[in-house]
């Protein structure tokens, strides 16, 4: 049988803490750690006989900073916030969270994608691609002679 002391010292558990909290701070709330954070946004697809609509979330984007490039099947979106340094004479920055994120995701889907007739929207930090398919041949038929 192992047998596990119910009580600790006071003092030991108050150290215990201090050093959680000393050595864990800097690392889970310094905003030199969170600046240019690279993410993957969540990503919605679905399909139509004649499109892909795919949506991403992009939270805090303007639509100017946002880059999507097609090629073929494969679909590759960045993004990236700008940081607005709004300071005050007397001023000074005691807690941050909220800096520059980067934002990519790359993708592939099933058919060829047509450029020319796809569009994007971005509203309300949802990015909205509709990816019209490339057209096939209609299917021909042969007499028999």
């Amino acid at each position: 049988m192992f047998l596990v002391p119910l009580s600790r010292n006071a003092s030991e558990l108050a150290r215990s803490f201090d050093r959680l909290f000393d050595d864990g701070f800097d690392q889970f709330f310094a905003p030199a750690a969170q600046a240019d954070k690279l993410r993957s946004p969540a990503l919605d697809v679905s399909e139509s006989e004649r499109a892909y609509t795919v949506k991403l979330d992009l939270p805090g984007v303007a639509k100017e900073d946002v880059k999507i490039a097609i090629d073929g099947r494969r679909v590759s979106v960045e993004a990236q916030t700008r940081k607005e340094e709004e300071k005050k004479e007397g001023d000074r920055v005691v807690y941050r969270e909220r800096s520059l994120a980067s934002f990519a995701r790359n993708f592939s889907v099933a058919a060829d994608i047509d450029q020319a007739e796809s569009s994007a929207k971005l509203e309300h930090g949802v990015l909205t691609l509709t990816l019209t398919k490339r057209g096939t041949p209609a299917a021909a038929c042969i007499t028999v002679n």
